[in-house]
């Protein structure tokens, strides 16, 4: 194990929670003045990062390196259903349901600055959802596992270096940047700090949400107790299966995931407006890849952009480098062009349709009565908007319990998920202890109950700092955009990949002992 990075790394960790129990409003003023920064001076280069990954990305996907299997394996360990599913678990468990709920009604109730206002009317409902779309979409995903998946599983796999986020530094540094090496030692620790904020802040809300979700369903108390207990459940189910190993147990849970979130949004479809959100899924898919290129370089109103795109890429970069590894490992045996579209097409087309179901069934039941959602979203937050949604449906309660086991089970997906990524970040192998997976999965359960215990604006100034750790992250990420399509190139000679069309072999090419037997 990386001793340095793991106790520079934790130890940082542990830092920023002793200072938030010690002076939170110091901890929050830090945060805002860096969160600040960070979206004034950063918040381009993001949005020209993120477009050009998801561009570069689909450029090589249709281009003859598309056929360049990656990881040194001839068929993937995972058939496509079990693939995608874990693929799926990583970005969409993070925003699963309680921001499909809520993002398309913020946008829906006051259109974003670049458009046309008609808020709540019928007209703001494409431009609502586009938005939300643009930020759980083709950008969000492509960022989390394409170009930085390539370059890691081509210096692990085929170069046979450690699987470390200083992987992504290769196309600078060569096999310098894994010999004692402080920069490659920073950017272990930098993805580290990251992606443990933007999982120990969801951890945090999911104990707040689904602590409002029981009090509004069966009177339970909305107690720090509850929220605990929650939190324990969860961490329970996550060390469970990120001990089984991420071809059993995380595997495993990622399918139930999948499983139960299609079964919900088959009922919803079924029971609640059908026909309003299969249109609407249609049509604002279209209103959303004809502005793409505007929303995705919007630089008008700075306010609205901090608080919600640049936001939104801060927090996905933070996830990259972790996620590229997670991705890397589950896609061994895969062409380049199955990754891409699977990453960047397919499954935020899923997440896309997911938003339309729950956040779609909202804005309809808002049109149909003014204020039944808009207004205990705004006075009790997302869980309250996911309540309100549900209440409008027949089986209401069924579905409401059934979101409830959904978000518990979306989060277990992330935290184990990050755990091992994190373990293999320590190790270097891309099959790390046991005790390693399990001990982060501790740790972040029990820093994010800590966190808990301090108050409500802990949670939220954790899940803030992952803007501010994403400034050296998106550095760190930059080298893959040119990497990538190396490393596409090379595999593409040693595998002999030149032309789509087949040649005949010239008679002199054949081989010699051929040549006499004819």
């Amino acid at each position: 194990m990386d001793r340095p990075v793991f106790w520079i790394s934790g130890g940082l960790l542990l830092l920023f929670v002793a200072f938030s129990v010690y002076d939170l409003n110091m901890v929050e003023g830090w945060i805002n003045s860096s969160f600040n920064f960070s979206v004034k001076f950063f918040g381009s280069y993001w949005e020209l990062l993120l477009l050009g990954n998801f561009v570069i990305g689909l450029i090589l996907a249709f281009s003859k390196y598309g056929k360049v299997k990656l990881g040194m394996l001839d068929k993937p360990q995972n058939d496509y259903f079990k693939w995608v599913a874990m693929i799926l678990c990583t970005l969409l468990a993070s925003g699963g349901v309680f921001w499909a709920a809520s993002e398309p009604m913020y946008h829906f109730v006051t259109n974003p600055p670049l458009f046309t206002d008609h808020s709540s009317t019928m007209a703001g409902v494409e431009p609502a959802l586009a938005q939300s779309f643009l930020h759980w979409g083709f950008l969000a995903w492509a960022i989390l596992g394409t170009l930085a998946t390539i370059v890691i599983m081509y210096v692990h796999y085929h170069k046979g270096y450690p699987m470390k986020p200083r992987a992504m530094l290769y196309p600078i540094f060569g096999e310098k940047i894994f010999k004692k090496s402080f920069i490659g030692s920073t950017a272990d620790i930098v993805s580290i700090i990251a992606v443990a904020a933007g999982t120990m802040g969801p951890i945090g809300f999911l104990g707040m949400q689904v602590g409002y979700g029981l009090h509004s369903l069966f009177g339970v108390p909305n107690t720090l107790t509850t929220n605990i207990i929650i939190i324990a459940v969860l961490v329970v189910i996550a060390a469970i299966s990120v001990a089984s190993g991420v071809d059993k147990g995380i595997q495993f849970l990622s399918r139930v995931n999948i499983g139960l979130t299609v079964l919900l949004a088959v009922a919803i479809l079924i029971i609640g407006p059908t026909m309003f959100i299969l249109n609407k899924f249609v049509s604002a898919e279209g209103f959303h890849l004809q502005n793409m290129l505007t929303m995705a370089l919007y630089q008008g109103d700075k306010g609205w952009l901090g608080y919600w795109t640049v936001f939104f890429w801060g927090w996905f970069l933070g996830y990259g480098p972790m996620m590229a590894i997670f991705i890397a490992r589950i896609s061994r045996g895969r062409t380049i062009r199955e990754l891409i579209l699977a990453v960047s097409v397919v499954a935020p087309l899923v997440t896309n349709f997911w938003f339309t179901v729950v956040g779609g069934t909202g804005i309809k039941a808002e049109l149909t009565s003014p204020g039944s959602i808009s207004t205990p979203l705004s006075e009790g937050g997302m869980p309250a908007a996911v309540m309100a949604i549900m209440d409008q449906l027949p089986l209401g309660l069924i579905l409401a319990i059934g979101f409830l086991i959904v978000t518990v089970v979306f989060v277990s997906t992330t935290v184990d998920s990050i755990s091992y990524t994190v373990a293999v970040t320590l190790t270097g192998s891309d099959e790390p202890k046991r005790w390693i997976r399990v001990f982060w999965v501790l740790m972040f359960g029990t820093l994010s109950v800590v966190l808990l215990s301090i108050g409500e604006n802990s949670i939220a100034a954790i899940q803030n700092s992952i803007v501010v750790t994403a400034v050296p992250v998106s550095l760190l990420m930059l080298p893959t955009l040119w990497g990538a399509p190396q490393i596409a190139k090379k595999l593409a000679a040693e595998q002999h990949i030149t032309s789509t069309v087949k040649v005949p072999k010239r008679q002199e090419d054949m081989d010699d002992s051929k040549l006499v037997k004819d």
